[in-house]
């Protein structure tokens, strides 16, 4: 995979404060982030892994520490940015898939993703085409289009928002958790939409508690105590491990082999 690094985090903190204690999440880490990589972290609960996502994506501001964005000719220190601007690097840069969907109940599938797209542009003939056919992509056909988010199931609901995490193509797709909330058919059908992007190009960094989403991934970082403890590459996925059909089904059953034995090693 293309290693040219797209995000920087260096001597990274954060801390959460009370009236009576402080909490130290995150703690002098360091991290590159690459173009076109699945990046999965993975750890404990209370390890820091969502604090992680949301300062890499700019949603959280780090205590200590800097972010860079890495861009085409240019870098840029995003910990440095106002609010404003970060939510414009948000809206430029970055797309977000989260555990719960965040869907608009008011509005159909189409405008829950059209509405995001409009933060970009006003075309909305080329907009209303992009949004059809990642739809379609999805397997949302024509039909589902109008459906409001009460008669869609938790699945379709799911697939829609991340059809609006990719409207504006991002540079990096950020997912926290995205099949957390999902039945096996349904998280099967979400990880396989994000797998197909990745191959077609896409940057993903990706929460996870789960080994079966994080095998979607090539790079695995693991987090404890607010510091990446080690990490591993496998690779690209192969698929699964457990269908006798598949065609690398021996390289899909090491590459399962060596994410367990590296978890384990992690004592996960």
């Amino acid at each position: 995979m293309d290693k040219n690094v797209i995000l920087t985090a260096k001597d990274l903190s954060k801390t959460f404060s009370n009236a009576s204690q402080q909490q130290h999440v995150l703690k002098n880490l360091n991290l590159d982030i690459y173009r076109r990589d699945f990046t999965v972290i993975m750890g404990n609960s209370g390890s820091g892994k969502s604090t992680l996502l949301y300062a890499l994506s700019g949603m959280d501001r780090p205590s200590l520490g800097t972010i860079t964005y890495k861009g085409t000719g240019a870098e840029t220190e995003i910990s440095k940015f106002t609010n404003d601007q970060l939510a414009k690097f948000r809206r430029n840069h970055c797309g977000f898939v989260f555990q719960q969907n965040y869907l608009n109940d008011s509005m159909s599938a189409l405008d829950n993703v059209m509405v995001s797209g409009l933060l970009l542009t006003k075309d909305r003939k080329a907009l209303a085409a992009r949004a059809q056919s990642l739809l379609e992509k999805v397997e949302i056909g024509k039909d589902d289009w109008n459906k409001f988010p009460a008669q869609m199931s938790g699945g379709m609901q799911q697939r829609v928002a991340v059809v609006r995490g990719v409207i504006n193509k991002p540079e990096i797709l950020f997912a926290d958790e995205p099949t957390g909330a999902l039945n096996s058919q349904n998280t099967n059908n979400v990880l396989e939409i994000l797998s197909g992007l990745n191959n077609e190009g896409q940057s993903i960094v990706m929460v996870t508690h789960t080994v079966r989403a994080a095998e979607r991934g090539n790079r695995i970082l693991y987090l404890a105590d607010g510091v990446i403890v080690d990490e591993i590459d496998l690779g690209p996925f192969l698929g699964d491990y457990k269908d006798e059909t598949n065609p690398h089904l021996a390289q899909a059953q090491e590459r399962h082999r060596k994410l367990k034995d590296f978890l384990a090693a992690m004592g996960w």
